[in-house]
């Protein structure tokens, strides 16, 4: 989720996402494998500011969570922070592949339709045991219309799933079901490999915990989890800290004691307080850097960067004129230079996308037009408002999340389309959380938005706008035919023809340009040599369950 003094490597939204390789870390096998690890002294007393003089605490920035509560959370702040409060049936390695948590046993059918997880013993924060029945709740929670998930389409490829979400089903006919505390059987629609990374980022919520209170997830006094960490603190724009989480089923290989977060909006800030040692990482993938400190940090050798499932794009209100035309979507979409942006703003090696699907993840990596089309951009403006009947545009506003990086980009988009096409737009920052409810009530015409794969497939992208009406699609297009091509694709067994109903959607989805893509994203960070132990996976997720200082 930055300005010209800014390059932020994380993107915000969605879902949940976050680094690349880093430090070294203790295990890249299953964590059940790991519990030879020592375990640290826990302290749950809160701090003011940065603790020096606790060896096993971490000190990072962020921004502030959208939410806590995974049911709803799809931003990658709140997606690191849960991937610390929470476990799943998996989670993610090095590699991005899945490995068992608190599944001890995972068993498919010979159909590969039918998944049956057996849980190990595990609680809650509040003493309470993790059961099978805590996943079905959760997840047909997540699913029902009256809860609005704004991430039920992550279920989808469980049978009956999107019927429910749609009412055309019944919660009881959702292909999950546990069989008893220990056993959790989950039903697919079609054959799903990357399931079992899926549901690492699935985790359970406590039932009674959820009914009995809708604001649960705010107060760290209500706040029931079964992760690695708990919450301790949570002061809104100010700080967040987590301790560790005695109950945990495997807190002898958790090494810190707590992480502190810092809600420091600044990058230059950020920066300053890592090189005078009260952080010990700064950057991507969950805050920024400043813009002019990549290349110097790159020269020096202290810049991380790795490449991730990123797409950082921007999105078109399709009921607001003027972008009801598709040709006056196209023409603000090819005026853009995207090769400046990732060269001038980006600096970590960014790439120029033209497309919606990461270059990880795309089908057609060269694109699906050229970059940087002036004259046609223009020749479309034309004729888009000569079928419109309009001689002057409405006024543009162009929406976007405050950050150093995202408003340098939103300056050069301005500059761009004022010099290009001679259109006024009025940029419009706003917090996180503010702007993803403005972007859910259709308050924009144009906003930016970036999405990180939550397994590497680009149906995962492709998938959010199949609905007209939806957090995931906030455009408000809809093609019938575009739906039926990727309901298609569920159904498509073999790779090849899977991949080539995929390409007819993305190249359609373009065709109609009601979003157009920036660039592919990368992490870019730094951190002290001390840290050591946190994982991070090519799909941008980082987790802390591993972590430590020397």
């Amino acid at each position: 989720m930055k300005k010209t003094i800014t390059m932020l490597v994380s993107s915000l939204l969605v879902a949940g996402s976050l680094l690349s390789a880093c430090s070294s870390t203790t295990s890249t096998s299953s964590p059940a494998n790991s519990s030879t690890l020592a375990t640290q002294p826990t302290d749950t007393a809160p701090a003011a500011k940065p603790v020096k003089d606790e060896p096993q605490t971490l000190r990072l920035n962020t921004e502030e969570p959208a939410t806590l509560d995974p049911t709803f959370a799809e931003d990658a702040t709140s997606g690191a922070v849960i991937r610390a409060l929470y476990d799943g049936l998996t989670r993610l390695d090095e590699k991005g592949e899945a490995i068992n948590s608190l599944a001890q046993d995972m068993k498919l059918s010979d159909d590969k339709l039918t998944y049956t997880f057996t849980l190990r013993d595990a609680k809650w924060t509040n003493g309470d045991p993790v059961t099978a029945h805590d996943f079905e709740f959760a997840w047909k929670y997540a699913l029902d219309p009256k809860t609005g998930s704004p991430a039920s389409y992550n279920y989808y490829s469980i049978k009956n799933a999107q019927a429910f979400t749609s009412g055309k089903a019944k919660a009881e006919d959702v292909g999950v079901k546990a069989i008893d505390d220990k056993t959790l059987q989950v039903t697919m629609e079609h054959p799903t490999p990357f399931f079992p990374t899926l549901v690492s980022f699935l985790p359970p919520v406590n039932k009674n915990v959820v009914l009995s209170n809708p604001k649960w997830a705010n107060d760290p006094k209500t706040l029931v989890s079964n992760g690695p960490f708990k919450l301790d603190t949570w002061e809104h724009k100010n700080k967040l800290i987590l301790v560790k989480n005695d109950t945990y089923w495997e807190k002898d290989v958790v090494k810190l004691a707590r992480i502190e977060f810092s809600m420091i909006s600044d990058t230059n800030t950020e920066l300053s307080m890592f090189q005078n040692g009260d952080l010990d990482w700064a950057g991507g993938p969950i805050s920024g850097l400043p813009v002019d400190a990549v290349v110097p940090l790159k020269q020096e050798g202290k810049l991380i960067t790795k490449p991730k499932a990123t797409s950082y794009y921007i999105r078109f209100n399709a009921e607001r004129p003027p972008f009801t035309n598709v040709k006056i979507r196209k023409a603000f979409a090819y005026a853009i230079n995207r090769q400046e942006i990732a060269d001038n703003i980006g600096q970590a090696g960014q790439t120029p996308l033209m497309g919606i699907t990461p270059i990880t993840a795309s089908l057609k990596p060269e694109g699906f037009f050229a970059d940087n089309q002036q004259e046609e951009a223009k020749k479309l403006l034309a004729e888009g408002m000569a079928e419109l009947g309009i001689t002057k545009l409405p006024t543009i506003t162009y929406l976007y999340n405050t950050s150093d990086r995202n408003k340098a980009i939103a300056e050069t988009l301005q500059a761009t389309w004022k010099n290009g096409l001679g259109v006024d737009v009025k940029l419009l920052n706003k917090e996180t959380k503010v702007y993803l409810d403005d972007q859910e009530q259709g308050k924009f015409e144009i906003t930016r938005s970036s999405w990180t794969a939550d397994y590497n497939d680009s149906i995962n992208f492709l998938q959010k706008f199949i609905e007209k009406y939806s957090s995931s699609n906030i455009t408000r297009w809809h093609s019938p035919k575009y739906t039926e091509l990727i309901n298609q694709s569920y159904k498509e067994a073999d790779p090849a023809k899977r991949n080539q109903i995929l390409l007819m959607a993305e190249t359609l989805l373009m065709e109609e340009m009601p979003l157009t893509g920036i660039f592919s994203d990368v992490n870019a960070w730094v951190q002290s040599d001390k840290v050591k132990g946190v994982r991070i996976d090519p799909l941008s997720k980082i987790d802390f369950k591993w972590a430590y200082k020397e």
